[in-house]
């Protein structure tokens, strides 16, 4: 029978895996922790009973994968749920801008800007199931809706700095930039628009949810399904080498899928890899990193705007202004005063993650890459300042900085869970330039995501990665 090995069970390597399994390979996946997973895994890291998330949190990207909408997860426990506003961006004088599946939501909290946000955006929300189709792609390919792929395509050539621009007042303006700033650096180059662009039209369209019980019932789900089609998962399982494999499996696999960073990847593949293919992973870029610290406190977050309260995914950082100068300076290896955040509130939408009234609170920092300094009193300093009294409330406190995140996913080089810096040649083209960026040589692919389409919970690098390898089986 023709077998596979996928190297990593973060959401790409279990997509790659199933896929695989869907064409009758026979797939057997090593995964180096003791849980599968990577970024998709939920921990009770503060107190019996709370469950956190151990990175992936909100999943825009997961509920309109086209992959993974089309796998009947659900039959394997996986189960959505939509906080009541899907994401809050509060402001220094008690104004939040909101982002909402219910458009009239957000453009009455955005004011004079509302009827404009409508309909820069709006239409965008109303073509995302074309649009996704195009975007979850390789930036290679003969597009299926060129006309709504166009109008994307433009907006999204654009700084986020001069998207912003569009909009006179600041809810409207750090909403916006605040999205944008998932690229995880400077937000005044070309292409930063798209990321801002892409996740709030998946807002709007399709909201951002959680998993129930936790990001780990999504690696539930996606085990439970390549079992069920004669798939393997081995855990504590380290993978260093290409040997090593052929040892681990008792035979030389016809094709190995590394959902690894390229930094790995050259490392196990070695001598297996042309000098061409090694020279330009060994060009790929890391970015800006991620400072963690996930909190268990007394009842909820005492907001100042009474919308951010109901949000399950809070943006802190203050103005357009305040956010492109943190982010610049992460980007130049800066640690700033007032850095970016993350809030996660993901018990507003299912409690089930809190226990006796003690509830979970998820957050990060943005940070430079590779910061080995303790970013957590910055980090509470930014909530509590739109959410006076906060401190109070804290009862248990986990913190994880950029060292700790690579210890628990090695994909995170320096803390970066993007996987690769997103400067505009790694937008368009990661981890190299080629046809089929998945290709790594005879056999071997990578699909993590340093290829295309890029980080999130959506499964679409793997995907891809798999289907370059069925048409070479």
């Amino acid at each position: 029978m023709t077998d596979a090995v996928v190297v990593g069970s973060g959401p790409n390597g279990l997509a790659a895996a199933i896929r695989l399994a869907q064409a009758g390979i026979q797939v057997t996946v090593l995964e180096a922790a003791d849980r599968p997973g990577g970024g998709t895994r939920t921990s009770e890291l503060t107190l019996p009973g709370v469950l956190h998330d151990d990175c992936a949190a909100f999943h825009p990207t997961g509920v309109v994968s086209p992959f993974l909408a089309g796998l009947g997860l659900d039959r394997f426990g996986l189960e959505w749920d939509w906080p009541e506003v899907d994401l809050a961006h509060p402001l220094d004088d008690g104004r939040a801008g909101l982002l909402s599946r219910d458009m009239a939501t957000t453009v009455e909290s955005l004011g004079v800007d509302g009827p404009r946000w409508s309909r820069s955006l709006g239409a965008q929300a109303r073509n995302f199931d074309k649009l996704v189709g195009e975007v979850f792609r390789p930036i290679v390919h003969v597009p299926r809706h060129p006309v709504a792929l166009g109008r994307f395509g433009v907006q999204a050539l654009l700084p986020a700095t001069w998207s912003a621009r569009r909009w006179d007042d600041e809810p409207a303006k750090a909403l916006f930039t605040g999205v944008s700033a998932h690229a995880f650096g400077r937000l005044d180059l070309p292409l930063t628009s798209s990321i801002g662009l892409m996740l709030t039209a998946a807002g709007h369209a399709a909201g951002w949810p959680v998993a129930r019980g936790g990001t780990g019932s999504i690696s539930t789900a996606l085990v439970g399904l390549l079992e069920s089609l004669g798939g393997t998962v081995r855990t504590g399982v380290e993978v260093t080498s290409y040997d090593q494999v052929r040892e681990l499996v008792g035979r030389t696999p016809e094709s190995i899928l590394l959902d690894t960073s390229p930094t790995a990847a050259v490392q196990i593949l070695g001598d297996r890899l042309s000098p061409r293919v090694r020279r330009q992973l060994g060009r790929y870029r890391y970015g800006p990193a991620i400072h963690k610290v996930d909190l268990a406190i007394e009842g909820d977050i005492p907001w100042t705007n009474p919308g951010t309260r109901r949000a399950g995914t809070v943006h802190v950082g203050g103005s357009s202004a305040d956010i492109v100068a943190a982010e610049a300076a992460t980007s130049r290896g800066e640690m700033p005063d007032r850095p970016f955040l993350l809030v996660g509130q993901q018990y507003l939408a299912d409690p089930s993650r809190s226990a006796g009234g003690i509830n979970p609170i998820w957050a990060y920092a943005h940070v430079p890459h590779g910061y080995t300094g303790d970013a957590t009193d910055a980090l509470l300093a930014q909530i509590e300042r739109f959410a006076p009294g906060f401190r109070e409330r804290i009862v248990a406190t986990v913190v994880r900085g950029t060292q700790a995140m690579e210890a628990y996913n090695a994909n995170y080089v320096g803390g970066d869970i993007n996987v690769g810096a997103n400067s505009a040649r790694q937008v368009v083209m990661r981890p190299r330039i080629a046809l089929d960026p998945y290709r790594l040589g005879d056999g071997l692919y990578l699909c993590s995501a340093a290829t295309p389409p890029g980080p999130g919970v959506h499964g679409m690098c793997g995907f891809h990665a798999a289907e370059s390898a069925l048409k070479r089986l």
